[in-house]
């Protein structure tokens, strides 16, 4: 008796990430310094669940939803450049001859920084979402976002000492 409890406690533990749908998931929200008046570069990183998939940002087929990195930093933070992976080319059992330009697994998306002439110091968020379309071998699934952050630090020149 009690190991089809567990059985039915780990089948009810699977549908309930089934329902929930594919999903890709910020790895450690990066802090990247930068002075301001200059520029600097920040890894964002993913990752999509196993047995999934998401179209990359330039999808093969113009009726795939391409994966779009959205950011709404702080006024004084620009945030520019932004760039994707090369997708992996995948086919599907069911179609062998439809080619998909997809992410899976682990992948970054880098973006230029630049903090105002005038930012005063300190440590600012950024915050955004990263919207996808996700996909198993027989199915798509509704578009999804996930939410996306990261700090910038922002700190002053060191002025060179004299002794």
């Amino acid at each position: 008796m009690r190991k089809l409890a567990g059985v039915l406690n780990l089948l009810l533990l699977n549908l309930a990430a089934v329902a929930q749908g594919p999903s890709v998931s910020q790895l450690a929200p990066p802090t990247v310094g930068v002075t301001p008046g200059q520029t600097s570069q920040v890894t964002l990183q993913f990752r999509v669940a196993d047995y999934y998939h998401i179209n990359s940002h330039k999808p093969l087929d113009e009726l795939l939803l391409p994966t779009e990195l959205k950011l709404s930093p702080p006024t004084e933070i620009m945030v520019s450049n932004v760039v994707y992976p090369k997708g992996h080319i995948l086919s599907l059992p069911f179609s062998p001859e439809a080619k998909l330009s997809v992410y899976t697994g682990d992948f970054d998306v880098n973006a230029t920084v630049r903090a105002a002439h005038n930012m005063p110091s300190g440590t600012f968020r950024v915050h955004g979402e990263l919207k996808f379309q996700a996909c198993n071998d027989r199915q798509c699934f509704p578009p999804k976002t996930t939410p996306v952050e990261f700090d910038v630090k922002v700190s002053k020149k060191q002025k060179g000492r004299r002794s």
